[in-house]
């Protein structure tokens, strides 16, 4: 019987615990619910950012090389001792100045020789022929000196030749590369003297597109081309294609024409070329910062007014057409004049409260970027 009581007893004490427990933790919930309520919604401050509508095509990329419209390896057409040496790598030279000098003395030597009996050759000729006018000679005599005379002028043509041949000269207005040539060293016929690279007011740059995107240039088409990461592109127009399509790559060989500057980049640099493919289509321009990338693939916080008149943010998903440098293109899930958030849209989410702060000014941006 005391037993059955204290039974009784323990289980109103635990079920009179429990009530109390329950009464708290009502209580609390009440009081945080309104202590929530009292507290106002978050919020984060973005700059926005309107979309513009742009034309766009869609490019290729293709790597090319830099040529010069002229360049040449120098190579010593006959064999000698070099006595004079004019070639300073990097230096710009004028067509016909002496960049390489090989010896001479013996074929100087010959020269003169030559001259004298070309001279005599002409005396002896002169006096046949008026021996002839008088018949003191045979008119064989008379043609016999003048083929002497002749023989006589051709050696000399010819040595001057050699003398001329082993006077290497700049065949144009060049660029000199890389020499090592000495006064004193001697040379077999061939030897490999240096490279001259052609300064011209236009450089032409070489790369290859696939066949179907071939069939649609032209001469004259332009192109960009871009050296070294990024940087701004440089025009350039289609100046001709090759007749014939390889046949293990299917593609086919461009030549570019772009104008020379002091920034221009140097024969034999690669270049990126971004050659326009297809018509243009309608695409909306945002910055590349308003541009976000998540599982669902890229999107966008477009800034919308609510119910109440509050700026809100509204995730949309985008498909990007091309990222031109600051500037994103978007082809579909964006409508040209729509806000977005621009810089700080990372720390947005879908239905987020926005505060839209002032775009900084252009220069202040650029001492911020510098």
């Amino acid at each position: 019987m005391n037993r059955s009581l204290a039974s009784a007893l323990l289980l109103v004490a635990v079920v009179a615990t429990g009530g109390g427990l329950a009464v708290w933790k009502h209580g609390a919930i009440q009081q945080a619910n309104a202590s929530s309520a009292a507290m106002p919604e978050p919020m984060e401050s973005v700059t926005a950012a309107v979309a513009q509508q742009r034309s766009h095509r869609q490019t290729l990329s293709s790597i090319g090389t830099v040529l010069a419209r002229r360049s040449v390896t120098l190579r010593n057409e006959l064999p000698g001792t070099v006595s004079e040496v004019a070639l300073r790598p990097g230096e710009v030279v004028d067509a016909g100045a002496v960049l390489i000098a090989l010896d001479t003395s013996v074929e100087r030597a010959e020269l003169e020789a030559q001259k004298a009996q070309a001279e005599l050759a002409r005396t002896t000729l002169e006096r046949l022929r008026k021996l002839r006018e008088v018949n003191a000679t045979s008119q064989q005599e008379v043609d016999r000196a003048r083929a002497e005379r002749e023989v006589a002028l051709a050696n000399i043509a010819r040595t001057r030749a050699l003398i001329e041949r082993k006077t290497i000269r700049a065949p144009f207005r060049a660029q000199v590369g890389m020499a090592d040539v000495h006064p004193g060293q001697y040379l077999n016929e061939g030897s490999m003297l240096t490279t001259l690279q052609g300064v011209d007011e236009a450089l032409h740059v070489d790369f290859t597109v696939p066949q179907d995107v071939a069939v649609a240039l032209q001469v004259g088409d332009e192109l960009k081309v871009f050296a070294g990461h990024g940087g701004t592109p440089v025009p350039a127009k289609v100046l001709a294609l090759d007749a014939r399509v390889d046949r293990d790559t299917r593609n086919t060989a461009v030549r570019a024409r772009i104008a020379r500057t002091d920034a221009s980049p140097a024969p034999g640099s690669s270049v990126r070329v971004a050659v326009a493919t297809g018509a243009a289509q309608p695409a909306v321009a945002i910055p590349a910062s308003a541009l976000r990338k998540g599982p669902a693939g890229d999107h966008v916080f477009v800034l919308a007014e609510d119910e109440e008149g509050r700026t809100r943010a509204d995730l949309r998903t985008v498909e990007v057409a091309a990222l031109l440098g600051d500037e994103v293109l978007i082809r579909s899930g964006l409508e040209p004049t729509e806000r977005v958030a621009a810089s700080g849209s990372f720390k947005l989410r879908d239905a987020m409260l926005v505060a839209v702060l002032d775009a900084p000014a252009p220069q202040a941006r650029l001492l911020a970027g510098d």
